[in-house]
């Protein structure tokens, strides 16, 4: 099992000296994931936090409201990319195994920002809480996501 080719993860003495901004812009853009194609920008980056924003345009249901599973695809990146970084990834890669959401408020234009912060850290699973909210700051989405630790022979 290899990560994406284009994740820059930086070593575990590296990681401690880059602000949250710089780690965001190393791991922004990996091409050919589903969050660059719903178009989320990482703005910053930590262990135990990370934020970023989604266009709500391209993201919408038929109904012309932010589609909810993008908002839960929002979160799932955010969560993955936070267990990385807790993650020796020579020997470990984490992978979502549970999502879930409540969706609170409709959004039909603009961006979303989403906050992800690590709720729980154990040897083989992580559990992150993110919250979606609106241009005005307010509550969109509320969203919790698992991720498995799983060793790989890398």
């Amino acid at each position: 099992m290899t990560l994406h080719p284009d994740l820059n993860l930086p070593s575990p003495d590296e990681l401690g000296t880059l602000t949250p901004e710089e780690l965001a812009a190393r791991l922004h853009g990996l091409s050919g994931t589903l969050g660059t194609r719903l178009g989320i920008e990482l703005l910053t980056a930590t262990r135990e936090r990370l934020t970023a924003r989604m266009p709500v345009e391209g993201n919408r249901q038929p109904a012309g409201r932010l589609h909810g599973g993008a908002s839960l695809a929002l979160a799932e990146e955010l969560a993955s990319i936070g267990t990385w970084l807790n993650l020796d990834v020579r020997r470990q890669v984490g992978v979502g195994v549970d999502v879930n959401g409540t969706h609170v408020r409709g959004v039909t234009n603009g961006w979303v920002s989403a906050e992800a912060t690590l709720a729980y850290r154990g040897r083989s699973v992580m559990v992150w809480t993110v919250e979606v909210r609106d241009e005005r700051g307010r509550t969109t989405t509320m969203a919790r996501c698992t991720c498995n630790v799983i060793s790989h022979g890398g």
